[in-house]
């Protein structure tokens, strides 16, 4: 089964391999990547979109989260970490994800420090990597459930069944944070704790039954443990990766909840819970990119195709089943089906006000097609990277960035006869499952990462918003741009060269999808080259100082259609402008009106404007509607009536930004 080709080759890990390796991703000497990422600390937001979400970020998420979790009145993250060192005696408490909460908060930390220099940062970092220092065991092993039982009471069996509970997961996320750290920072204090997990792993999957290895939740594990090879390039790292994939699926009670019902080379479509089945799928496309595994790469590029054209929403968010089944289950004996919670259905299953659309599965879309994109260099990822976190990864904190959501739902209506486990409104603290909030915590701190990648032709141009690039090419020359946008209000970018090599220098610009009828123009004068969507557009030539490239991207109002087989938005209309899905909400109806009840008129002028919310401004879309006979009382059919209802002027604004002045419906789909 093993037809992959683990690289032995060993590189001196040193402060010149420090220097190519400090993007979110360590790729600058993975064999199989088409694009490499460039600093952490090389883009810096200016102004606009971005910089606004970046200050939001500093100023409120980061320091928020941050106090929030050494808060043990509400959060006993730190707390458990503090009790696991031995500092003080106590129980851990709160969920068993707690840890991995914690690392991904500090990763947010550490890239954000890799762009502000912030001392008190580097300080706050520097306390915590002393705290987790005194937490792990000689042996590598951390996690603090399994230590604060063995330091404070009896632990016996229950460490297999602790396993159960996010272990792994939780130290994927300590790898990651500290790569990232190491990279932002150049210390190696956590790293060498990250060590000390990875090494413990080694050994641990060396000696681990099949049955024991699959406990591993939520495999961030396998995202952390190739990024750890990358940055040390032990090759033992590499070893265990590839071992992780060999070892899945090979029990007799693996289920679809974890991935693990068959191996991940019998696999083709989405399945299960959607959180793991993206982390898995960002974990293999780090692999291939080490190994050039053909079967890995074609069963992701299959499993693309099934998410992306039969099971992912408008807005880029995955996971539509609150509770589910396992689709492909070899029984439907009710003793034996697998029920799945925030699963990938079946395909074209996607309802809207029951939608579990969590939002680390949403985060776990990026990070997937981010790594498809850097394999690939294909623009039809970078497509996916941008719809997610504009819409269902941004929908999940509102625009203060204190309150935050679990799951993002494209409908929410008052008449729903039922209570759902999860609110319907963004929330400081969302006991028992934060784990979103952390997620998008780091997410935000790091979409800088995201907008532009190196190449061995040039520099991609992946994100567009008002930015300073300034970087090193593959060839060691200085380069430096300075991109000036109102994206995605406006389609209009530019982007001034500062400084760039003086030979000949290409810019790959993204032609989003989503686009018609972009135009470019070098210093005013049009190119006249074929331009095609979904593609990135090749400039090449020698530059100077002050050189403008101009892209052109048409942003026409535009109403989306769902394929027919998507039940419950047949015959509705969504709203889309560029790259944002738009929504209504409730505030702009008539007292006793629901948003079901409204009927969208197709042939409204859809007038664009700007308004302001929580000192944020966004466009808004006005367009004219009809509100239909509302008596559902006690009714389920009746007959259709005339479209003769009332008029109203409707204003939509984009759907990352519902939910922000106070309850009430909304919805993303419209009759017509």
């Amino acid at each position: 089964m093993k037809k992959h080709i683990i690289l032995l080759s060993t590189v001196l890990f040193s402060t010149s391999f420090l220097a190519q390796n400090k993007g979110l991703v360590a790729n600058s000497q993975s064999p199989y990547s088409k694009l490499q990422s460039v600093g952490l600390e090389d883009v810096k937001w200016t102004n606009g979109f971005w910089k606004e979400q970046f200050d939001v970020e500093t100023k409120s998420t980061l320091p928020y989260m941050w106090d929030l979790y050494h808060n043990d009145s509400i959060s006993h993250a730190y707390k458990n970490f503090e009790i696991a060192a031995g500092l003080m005696k106590g129980k851990f408490s709160g969920p068993s994800f707690h840890d991995g909460d914690f690392y991904k908060i500090f990763e947010g930390m550490a890239a954000t420090y890799a762009v502000t220099k912030d001392k008190k940062l580097d300080q706050e970092m520097d306390k915590a990597i002393a705290l987790f220092a005194k937490v792990q065991r000689k042996d590598g092993y951390i996690h603090t459930p399994v230590l604060i039982d063995e330091r404070w009471g009896t632990l016996g069996p229950e460490e297999v069944k602790k396993q159960l509970g996010f272990e792994k997961y939780n130290m994927g996320h300590l790898m990651t944070a500290a790569c990232i750290h190491y990279r932002a920072t150049g210390k190696t204090n956590f790293l060498n704790i990250a060590k000390g997990v990875a090494d413990y792993l080694y050994d641990f999957y060396k000696k681990a039954s099949p049955e024991l290895a699959r406990n591993a939740i939520c495999p961030s594990h396998y995202m952390g443990i190739v990024e750890m090879y990358r940055t040390t390039k032990n090759p033992k790292y590499l070893e265990l990766a590839n071992n992780l994939i060999d070892i899945r699926g090979t029990t007799d009670d693996g289920t679809d909840d974890n991935q693990d019902r068959v191996p991940f080379r019998q696999q083709t479509t989405a399945m299960g819970h959607a959180v793991r089945a993206n982390y898995l799928y960002a974990g293999v496309a780090d692999l291939y990119a080490e190994t050039g595994e053909k079967k890995l790469l074609d069963n992701l590029e299959s499993i693309w195709d099934d998410v992306t054209y039969r099971k992912m929403y408008i807005t880029g968010a995955c996971g539509a089943l609150y509770d589910g089944v396992s689709p492909d289950g070899t029984s439907y004996d009710p003793t034996v089906v697998q029920k799945i919670h925030q699963a990938y259905g079946r395909p074209f299953q996607l309802p809207n006000a029951t939608a579990h659309t969590e939002t680390c599965a949403n985060i776990g879309n990026v990070l997937w097609n981010w790594r498809m994109l850097q394999i690939t260099g294909d623009a039809k990822y970078a497509d996916i990277v941008e719809l997610a976190l504009y819409n269902s990864v941004l929908s999940g904190v509102n625009l203060e960035g204190d309150k935050f959501c679990y799951n993002n739902p494209l409908n929410v209506s008052n008449d729903l006869p039922f209570q759902q486990r999860w609110g319907n409104e963004r929330e400081g603290y969302i006991k028992l499952s934060n784990c979103c909030a952390p997620n998008v915590t780091r997410t935000v701190a790091e979409v800088g990462n995201y907008a532009y990648n190196l190449s061995k032709e040039g520099l991609y141009v992946n994100l567009y918003g008002s930015n300073t690039l300034n970087t090193k090419t593959l060839n060691g020359e200085s380069l430096e741009i300075e991109q000036q946008t109102n994206y995605p209000w406006d389609g209009k970018i530019t982007l001034k060269i500062t400084k760039a090599p003086k030979e000949m220098q290409t810019f790959f610009l993204r032609i989003p999808g989503w686009s018609q009828n972009a135009s470019i123009s070098i210093n005013n004068k049009k190119n006249n080259d074929k331009i095609v969507s979904g593609t990135y557009f090749k400039v090449n030539q020698k530059w100077k100082k002050g050189d403008v490239i101009e892209l052109n991207l048409p942003m026409p109002v535009e109403l989306m259609q769902a394929n027919p087989l998507v039940e419950e938005v047949k015959n509705q209309i969504a709203v889309k402008r560029g790259p944002l899905v738009y929504c209504l909400e409730s505030d702009q109806l008539p007292a006793n009106t629901s948003v079901n009840d409204v009927i969208l008129n197709l042939n409204s002028d859809f007038k664009i404007d700007f308004a302001e919310l929580k000192n944020r401004k966004f466009m808004t879309i006005e367009a004219s509607s009809i509100i239909a006979d509302n008596s559902w009382n006690k009714t389920l059919y009746k007959p259709i009536a005339a479209k003769d209802g009332k008029s109203v002027t409707i204003k939509l604004i984009p759907y990352f930004a519902w939910g922000n002045k106070g309850k009430g419906e909304m919805t993303v789909w419209m009759s017509h």
